[in-house]
């Protein structure tokens, strides 16, 4: 008896997805619960689990194609691997395609999308892992540690693989790679900020100082006490909250002929992960703690690297903060979130002469950049609105009393 798998509901106007990545083989074995394929959506990757135990049957979809919600892609039969093996397929499996260079082809082992990437970023043998997760899964930090393993062994030449055959002189290669549906999403809805909004940027410089002092002062007791570090980007947040109560524009959007207002701050932080940047989400940034923000970021962080953010982590939000200062951006004119209509820019911190009590010292300093859509944002309130977050990061105390 077989039991068909289809392709879960994905979220809300989330209607098809591409087939990343078959988790399981036919034949193989496969519990009630487990990962047997990953999708990739316009925003995340899913994984498809078993309905129930057996035998990985059919698969009706290959990776790269792209299914519906509901579309039937494989089926899972009764029996143990062992004695599904020999048995035939339901249906004709189509041959996988050759894998590109570096990846691994035909793995014996269920790999989750994290564990696949980081596979690939370390050019590490699956087969040559010895998984400590889950009935002998492979983890993150398996492979981790054989990387560090093959990076101190000593280099051999006996079993060296053959160098691929030299290019001809002269020659100039290339590669066609496929867009994943995250980075079409991307580069769909970025060409579309630029076309229906009348984007502008206005520039501001921070002085750092009593951020860090304040940082330095109290990073191990905040540790201690919440569990989570003290970063720059609570700071911010906060401030920003400040600068959308008094400047409601900026964290409002256009709605056909009308503007939508709201009054509440959900901030959307851009993180950076392995198939693009993504922008989870911050809800009600107003009512947090600095606590309260600093969790909840470091946790979108670490969904974002292992492939795990949901689609509700990505949905909505009214202001975005994006922080291209971690690759050591100077200065840059950020693009607006839409519907959004602002975003704030954080750039790296660097030692600069200014001028104070009309003398030259030496301070760290951030520029920082607010693009915005001209059509709802004049520029007075553009102007405004970044002033207010300059002083409350120059003198912290203005977060405490609403100032």
């Amino acid at each position: 008896m077989s039991t068909e798998v289809k392709v879960p509901v994905l979220g809300e106007s989330v209607s098809e997805a591409t087939i990343g990545q078959w988790l399981k083989q036919p034949g193989e074995a496969v519990k009630a619960d487990e990962p047997i394929a990953s999708l990739e959506t316009d925003k995340v990757a899913i994984e498809v689990m078993a309905p129930v135990a057996g035998v990985m049957g059919a698969q009706l979809a290959k990776e790269g194609d792209n299914v519906s919600v509901g579309a039937l892609i494989a089926t899972i039969e009764e029996g143990s691997g062992a004695a599904a093996a020999a048995a035939p397929a339901v249906a004709p499996v189509p041959a996988p395609a050759a894998a590109p260079a570096g990846e691994p082809a035909g793995d014996p082992v269920t790999l989750s999308p994290a564990v696949r990437r980081a596979i690939l970023e370390h050019g590490i043998d699956p087969a040559s892992i010895k998984g400590t997760g889950k009935d002998g899964r492979i983890t993150k930090e398996d492979v981790i540690a054989a990387a560090a393993a093959k990076a101190s062994a000593p280099a051999t030449t006996t079993s060296a693989p053959a160098a691929p055959a030299a290019a001809p002189a002269g020659g100039r290669n290339g590669e066609r790679v496929k867009m994943t549906r995250l980075r079409q999403t991307i580069a769909r809805r970025l060409k579309e900020a630029q076309e229906n909004a009348a984007l502008l940027t206005t520039f501001n410089d921070v002085d750092m100082s009593a951020v860090i002092a304040a940082r330095d002062k109290y990073k191990d007791l905040f540790e201690k006490k919440h569990g989570t570090r003290l970063g720059f980007m609570g700071f911010f947040a906060k401030a920003a909250c400040l600068a959308l109560k008094d400047v409601p524009a900026v964290n409002a959007y256009i709605e056909g002929d009308e503007i939508v207002y709201h009054d509440y701050v959900d901030i959307s932080v851009a993180v950076s992960a392995p198939n693009g940047l993504v922008t989870p989400v911050v809800r009600d940034c107003q009512d947090l703690s600095f606590a309260g923000i600093e969790k909840a970021i470091a946790d979108y962080g670490k969904a974002a690297k292992e492939g795990t953010l949901k689609l509700t982590d990505l949905q909505g939000g009214t202001f975005t903060i994006s922080n291209g200062g971690v690759f050591g951006s100077l200065m840059s004119t950020p693009i607006i979130n839409p519907p959004q209509s602002a975003v704030l820019g954080l750039h790296r911190i660097e030692d600069r002469a200014v001028v104070r009590n009309g003398e030259i010292v030496i301070r760290p300093m951030m520029y920082i950049a607010l693009s915005y859509d001209h059509r709802i944002i004049d520029g007075r309130e553009a102007v405004t609105a970044l002033k207010i977050i300059k002083e409350a990061i120059e003198d912290p105390t203005r977060l405490l009393i609403d100032l």
